[in-house]
């Protein structure tokens, strides 16, 4: 289990262009596997365009009280990149006048943003359908100040959506540290007190699930029974929905892959399970991604990439949704995570 990020220490595999190397080069240089975009043409679907914008994505920071060994975000403490109140500020008036009915606030843990509370109660009176903050449980319990987290989402009638590899204690600490599955347990009951994932309850509760090795995830319903069958045979906890989430070959999770000689052989697995009726529903096509400091870029997997939006509008200072909609979408080898077997999108399987 790592200790700390690939940023402090000084990994080349921080710098999206080193990792695009990687994922142009080898296999796909030499035509051992098509490129995505070959691929996608095959079936009529390239280039990736956008459609109707339903989701704004936006990351607050890279801080986080976890570093877990296949963060695609490589978060961790020693990340000190927040968003400001300013660029909040930014954020908040295109919330405001967005056609989008999703907002989805990610990190790191978004928690730790010392602003975070703020832009929820902000972000809150634009009246958007579905507001969703992604939690990794630990942070409830990390700080006395986290504490009354499950009440002030309750409030302002936040959906959670809580990463959670495993319902047993080993493959949860093996992928995220130790203490961490009674840590997010605990979380879980608090979660569950406050009516969030009870049966018939609108506070909404989801799990994530990322597989713990290189390997696609299985199939997400038979999953959620499982989930949700020891959850609450063993602890009595309730949710809603689970998520199943496939891992993309992007930072952490890539340097894991070469470190322990699965790359190849995990690329092959997701080129093989390529699966054309999911490229149509990838989360890139109806998403908008925001960067700690107001950049704009298809999905939260091309902000670690570094790979900005196609569009003369690239930050959110100049924001215009027709113009960006009018774009095509930048792809690369890591796709194939997003259109493997059911597919793979934030809100878990696509086709």
């Amino acid at each position: 289990m790592a200790t700390k990020s690939l940023k402090a220490r000084h990994d080349d595999l921080v710098i999206g262009n080193k990792q695009l190397e990687i994922l142009n080069g080898g296999i796909f240089k030499d035509g051992e596997l098509p490129y995505f975009k070959d691929k996608i043409a095959q079936t009529g679907h390239f280039p990736l365009r956008p459609k109707k914008l339903e989701i704004l994505q936006i990351n607050v920071g890279y801080m986080c009280n976890q570093v877990c060994e296949h963060c695609h975000v490589d978060a961790g403490p020693d990340r000190k990149e927040i968003m400001t109140r300013d660029t909040m500020e930014q954020c908040l008036e295109v919330i405001r006048n967005t056609g989008a009915h999703t907002l989805d606030l990610t990190g790191g843990a978004p928690e730790m943003n010392p602003d975070f509370r703020w832009f929820v109660e902000e972000a809150s009176k634009a009246g958007i359908k579905d507001f969703i903050v992604r939690s990794n449980l630990t942070i409830i319990r990390a700080n006395k100040k986290y504490y009354d987290l499950p009440e002030f989402f309750k409030k302002h009638n936040v959906h959670v959506i809580s990463s959670m590899p495993h319902y047993t204690k080993g493959k949860t600490d093996k992928q995220r540290g130790d203490g961490v599955f009674d840590k997010s347990i605990k979380a879980l009951q608090e979660l569950n007190a406050v009516g969030y994932g009870m049966p018939d309850s609108e506070l909404r509760l989801d799990l994530v699930y990322n597989p713990s090795g290189a390997y696609l995830p299985g199939d997400q319903a038979a999953m959620e029974r499982d989930f949700k069958k020891a959850l609450k045979n063993d602890f009595d906890i309730n949710f809603h929905n689970l998520f199943a989430i496939t891992n993309l070959p992007i930072a952490r999770f890539l340097d894991y892959l070469i470190a322990s000689e699965n790359y190849e052989d995990y690329m092959y697995a997701l080129v093989e399970a390529y699966n054309p009726s999911a490229v149509a529903s990838v989360m890139c096509t109806n998403t908008i991604s925001i960067s700690w400091d107001g950049w704009l870029y298809d999905c939260d997997f091309n902000q670690m990439l570094d790979l900005k939006v196609a569009s003369k509008v690239k930050h959110i200072k100049d924001y215009n949704e027709d113009v960006l909609n009018d774009r095509n979408i930048i792809i690369s080898q890591h796709c194939y995570g997003c259109t493997a077997g059911a597919g793979s999108s934030c809100q878990g399987t696509v086709a």
